[in-house]
């Protein structure tokens, strides 16, 4: 039975003709025997269209999404997010903009300066990071500083606070954490400062966070209602008949899924991004390991201090009684 994907991607092969080629090619088939079963198969699944690619990992993303070779894409995606005509000017390396290693966690990175001089950077999180407001105020912080730097010494002793342009972080989630459930209805928020007077100030730092996972519950019970929708549903499924949904409401997206399962034919490469992906995966679930037993201990310590005050207490009221009982007897 021939893969739904099929009839609108010819270029799709069968799951024997991968196999064959894989097993062919000494090197194919060690890095494929290297891989769990389960990658395996979601291997297979996604280049024989049984399932989509997960086109937000870094790799895929970088690939169809490339703002140097294809920049009217992530313009366009930018655009509808931002509620504003995006144009990319380049890409930024992202390397000495992280405060911190914080590889953990990120399936996708990128960071892009617009023509007005505005810093966005793009991210994706496999899980999201806890305390999100906060890393995200530092993250801002740390690009408007990175910016206002470059600014000041372009510009020397002509420099002007009006020279400074936004700074906008743009975050998708594939598992949100707790603070975004509260919101079932909402998927796109948008954060910067606002006066509680009313007075209007020209702020240069903004957030865009999108939890793809409410987004999906949403697309269950709505559909795809808006293009920024078709957008989300491009990033965030891999289910075949969603995507003939999507195709069929907006052709737009055709040419980028032929491009994915042209990529799909070359093997070697394929393999390749894909390898490199799991190799991300698996130092984010031993950071997110360890990260989570630094917790736990933290808590201990927190639950022994506890316990040590409770005690503490508890001996004072014993002497207290003491000293009390002492004085009675007398």
């Amino acid at each position: 039975m021939k893969p739904e994907l099929q009839k609108y991607f010819p270029m799709i092969r069968t799951r024997a003709e991968v196999l064959e080629e894989i097993q062919s090619h000494p090197k194919l088939s060690g890095v494929f025997q290297n891989w769990k079963q389960k990658q395996q198969e979601e291997f297979l699944d996604f280049v024989t269209g049984a399932k989509g690619v997960k086109v937000l990992y870094d790799s895929f993303f970088k690939e169809i999404m490339n703002p140097e070779t294809v920049p009217e894409r992530l313009e366009h995606f930018l655009s509808l997010v931002l509620k504003e005509e995006v144009r990319i000017k380049c890409v930024l390396p992202t390397d000495n903009s992280r405060i911190a290693d914080e590889s953990s966690l990120l399936i996708m990175d990128i960071l892009i300066e617009l023509e007005d001089g505005s810093l966005a950077n793009l991210e994706a999180q496999k899980v999201g990071y806890k305390f999100p407001g906060q890393r995200g105020a530092c993250y801002l912080a740390d690009l408007l500083l990175r910016q206002y730097k470059r600014v000041r010494t372009e510009k020397g002793d002509a420099f002007s606070y009006e020279d400074i342009k936004k700074v906008y972080t743009l975050i998708l989630y594939e598992k949100s954490s707790a603070e975004f459930h509260r919101f079932p209805d909402d998927y796109i928020h948008h954060v910067s400062p606002v006066s509680d007077t009313g007075i209007k100030l020209e702020w240069a730092q903004e957030s865009i966070l999108i939890p793809l996972d409410i987004f999906r519950l949403n697309l269950q019970n709505k559909g795809i209602s808006s293009e920024l929708d078709a957008w989300l549903t491009f990033l965030s499924v891999d289910e075949p008949k969603i995507i003939e949904r999507l195709i069929q409401k907006y052709p737009q997206f055709k040419p980028m899924y032929q491009q994915i399962y042209y990529i799909c034919r070359n093997t070697e490469k394929v393999m390749e991004l894909y390898s490199e992906e799991l190799k991300i995966l698996d130092r984010n679930t031993v950071q997110l390991m360890i990260d989570e037993m630094q917790e736990e201990l933290i808590r201990k310590d927190q639950q022994l201090e506890l316990l040590s005050q409770q005690n503490d207490q508890q001996l004072l009221e014993i002497a207290r009684l003491k000293k009390m009982l002492t004085g009675n007897c007398e």
